[in-house]
C-alpha cells in the first residue's frame, strides 16, 4: 500500500513538471524590429496569449555567429531558430534551391501563394530538416534581394574584378561568378567595415536590411536586378519538438500560421518605406532597376548555376527543384 502511494506522488509529480509553463529561446538572424524579430513576436504573442509558456528573443549577435546558432539548435540549447537557407546549405544542401536566380517571379500573389501551399515545402523539406534534428515550422519571404556597390552596372562584364560579398553558400559563389564578380564569403558582423574599408566592393540584401544595417552608408548604389528573394526558414529543435504534449504541438503549429499570415503582408510594406529612408538618409545615393533586356544575360548564367545545384545535390536536389518549380507554376495561375 506505501509503495503504491509513492509510485502515485511519483506519477503526479512527473505530470506536473510535464504540464509546467516553460520559457522556450528562440534565435534570429536579424534585429528585433527586422521581418525575422517581428515574425518571432508576433509567435510570441500568440503563445503567451493562449499559454502560460513564455519565448525569449535572441537577436542577431547575442549568441553568435549564424554557425553557432544552428549548433545550438541541433544540439537543444535553443528551442527555436530562423536561419536562411544560406546559412543552413552546408546542414541541408537541397534547401539552396532558393539562392537559385531568377526562379521566382516578381509578382508578389503568386509569392504568397507558393509559400502558402508549395509541397516542396510543406512535405519534402520537413523529410530533409528532420534528418538534421529540425522540425520545419515555416518558410517566408523577406522581399526582394537588391545589390549594393560603389559603382554603377549594367552587365555582368561590369562586375568583373569586383568583390561582392555572399553567404557561405556554394550556390551563391557559382552564382556570382557567372554575374562575372569574385564571389567573396564573409561572416555578416564583418560586412559593413570591409565595405567602409573597400575590402569588398559589394553585396546582396533586401531592402529593408540595406536600410536597417545602414549598409548604404557604405556604399554608392543600389540595383535590382530581378534575380532572388531573400528566404528564411523557422525550425524547432525536433527532440524538442517531439517531446511536446499534443496540445503544445498544436500550439506551436498555431502559433507558426499566425506569425505567417502576418508576415507576408507586412514585408511588403516595409520595403517602400525603406528605400524612402535610405533617400532621406543619403540623398545621393543612385537607386537602378535594370530592364528586362539588360537582365538577359544575367538570367542567361543563371542557367550554368541550376546545373550546379543538380551536381551538388544529386537526385534528392534534382526532385526538390522541379517540385519546386511545378509549385511555382500552379501558384501564378
Amino acid at each position: 500500500m506505501k509503495n503504491k502511494f509513492i509510485k502515485g506522488l511519483l506519477v503526479s509529480s512527473i505530470l506536473a513538471v510535464s504540464t509546467q509553463a516553460a520559457t522556450w529561446k528562440y534565435a534570429i538572424e536579424e534585429s528585433i524590429t527586422d521581418v525575422q524579430g517581428v515574425y518571432a513576436t508576433k509567435f510570441k504573442e500568440y503563445i503567451e496569449k493562449n499559454s502560460d509558456n513564455k519565448i525569449k528573443i535572441y537577436p542577431y549577435g547575442t549568441l553568435g555567429e549564424s554557425v553557432d546558432v544552428m549548433e545550438q539548435a541541433q544540439a537543444g540549447i535553443l528551442e527555436f531558430v530562423d536561419q536562411s537557407p544560406g546559412f543552413t546549405g552546408t546542414l541541408i544542401p537541397e534547401a539552396q534551391a532558393f539562392l537559385l536566380p531568377y526562379v521566382f517571379p516578381e509578382n508578389s500573389k503568386a509569392i504568397d501563394n507558393f509559400f502558402k501551399n508549395s509541397k516542396a515545402i510543406n512535405e519534402m523539406f520537413p523529410k530533409l530538416y528532420a534528418k538534421q534534428g529540425l522540425e520545419l515550422l515555416k518558410m517566408f519571404p523577406e522581399g526582394a534581394v537588391s545589390i549594393t556597390t560603389q559603382e554603377p552596372f549594367t552587365k555582368p562584364e561590369d562586375l568583373n574584378g569586383k568583390k561582392i560579398r555572399v553567404m557561405t553558400s556554394p550556390l551563391l559563389v557559382e552564382t556570382y561568378k557567372e554575374f562575372g564578380a569574385v564571389p567573396t564569403p564573409l561572416a555578416w558582423g564583418e560586412v559593413y567595415g570591409s565595405l567602409q574599408t573597400k575590402i569588398i566592393d559589394g553585396q546582396e540584401n533586401p531592402m529593408f536590411w540595406i536600410e536597417s544595417a545602414k549598409l548604404y552608408e557604405v556604399s554608392e548604389v543600389i540595383t535590382d536586378i530581378g534575380h532572388n528573394i531573400f528566404t528564411t526558414a523557422v525550425m524547432a529543435n525536433k527532440r524538442f519538438f517531439d517531446s511536446l504534449s499534443k496540445e503544445n504541438k498544436k500550439l506551436v503549429k498555431n502559433a507558426s500560421e499566425y506569425a505567417f499570415n502576418y508576415i507576408l503582408d507586412y514585408q511588403k510594406s516595409i520595403i517602400k518605406k525603406a528605400k524612402e529612408k535610405i533617400k532621406k538618409d543619403k540623398p545621393s545615393i543612385k537607386f537602378v532597376t535594370l530592364t528586362d533586356e539588360q537582365r538577359e544575360p544575367f538570367r542567361k548564367g543563371a542557367q550554368k548555376v541550376y546545373k550546379k545545384f543538380v551536381e551538388l545535390t544529386g537526385k534528392s536536389g534534382e526532385k526538390i527543384l522541379n517540385q519546386m518549380l511545378e509549385d511555382l507554376k500552379e501558384a501564378s495561375k
